[in-house]
């Protein structure tokens, strides 16, 4: 597991998070105690699930895979802490109310832009990171 930091635009308006990716030994110890899978999110730089997990400890881990095109194994696994997946939960929920409240086809840019541009900031500053 290597940590890594990615800084967001100003206008993101996102503190900088402290970020770990973890290869396949990381991920199956984080595991160890079972997953719950929490949402999912299809975007054009990937399909990322997120999902928290529980080690052998009983030390829960906030977890997010990414895959790439038609690919049954991850390109990417990151874990983040509490109030930065919180984040994360909070853009996907809110999207949830403003997709119902716009009628509109054309997409607006909403709270679930916002989250797919900040994974593409976390996938592109984790492409550097080897595990």
């Amino acid at each position: 597991m290597k940590s890594f930091i990615v800084s967001f635009h100003q206008e993101d308006n996102v503190d900088s998070m402290q970020i770990q990716k973890l290869n396949q030994e990381d991920f199956d110890k984080a595991a160890a105690g079972g997953t719950r899978h929490l949402f999912e999110l299809d975007t054009n730089i990937g399909f990322f699930v997120f999902f928290d997990a529980e080690d052998a400890d009983g030390v829960v881990s906030y977890l997010v895979l990414q895959y790439e095109e038609e690919s049954e194994e991850p390109s990417g696994c990151y874990s983040f802490k509490l109030e930065d997946f919180y984040e994360f939960m909070a853009l996907y929920l809110n999207d949830l109310e403003f997709s119902d409240e716009t009628e509109e086809e054309d997409e607006e840019y909403g709270p679930i832009h916002h989250l797919a541009h900040l994974l593409f900031h976390i996938v592109e500053d984790g492409n550097d990171v080897e595990v």
